[in-house]
């Protein structure tokens, strides 16, 4: 392979994309139906084993795997001594907000819960307030 197959291939390996409506029937369908009343708690640790996975070292870090995830676009609003605000929005979020009556974000809130876990090397948890008006999530993490 030449270098410029090669980054040829990468090049579409990341211009391949999953149709919006594929992603939106495993995560709000599929999972809900197979967990039921567990679903929201499987995703919160789900998200957290992901973030194991997937270390990010900074809010940039954290703000670029959300984009590349599909999750939205992340940033932090509000930081102190043992606690973080981050806003969640984007096309994607609004979408769901736009398909369902109470969108479910404890993925994304056990993967920012793991991240700070990691960073701050103390155990974190978060938890998630709807804005179905402005149509964005604000994920508040703690920690001792």
């Amino acid at each position: 392979m030449t270098i410029e197959n090669g980054e040829e291939r990468l090049t579409e390996a990341k211009a391949a994309s999953v149709p919006v409506f594929g992603y939106e029937l495993i995560r709000d369908v599929l999972i809900g139906d197979l967990l039921g009343a567990d679903a929201e708690d499987v995703l919160y640790w789900g998200g957290k084993a992901i973030a194991r996975r997937f270390p990010c070292t900074d809010t940039e870090e954290l703000s670029s795997f959300f984009q590349e995830a599909g999750w939205g676009i992340i940033y932090l609003i509000k930081e102190t001594k043992n606690e973080r605000l981050y806003r969640l929005s984007g096309g994607l979020t609004e979408r769901r907000f736009e398909l369902q009556a109470s969108p479910s974000f404890t993925l994304e809130s056990g993967f920012v819960a793991e991240q700070m876990s990691a960073h701050f090397n103390r155990e974190a948890e978060a938890v998630y307030q709807l804005h179905k008006k402005s149509k964005h999530v604000d994920i508040t993490v703690k920690w001792e």
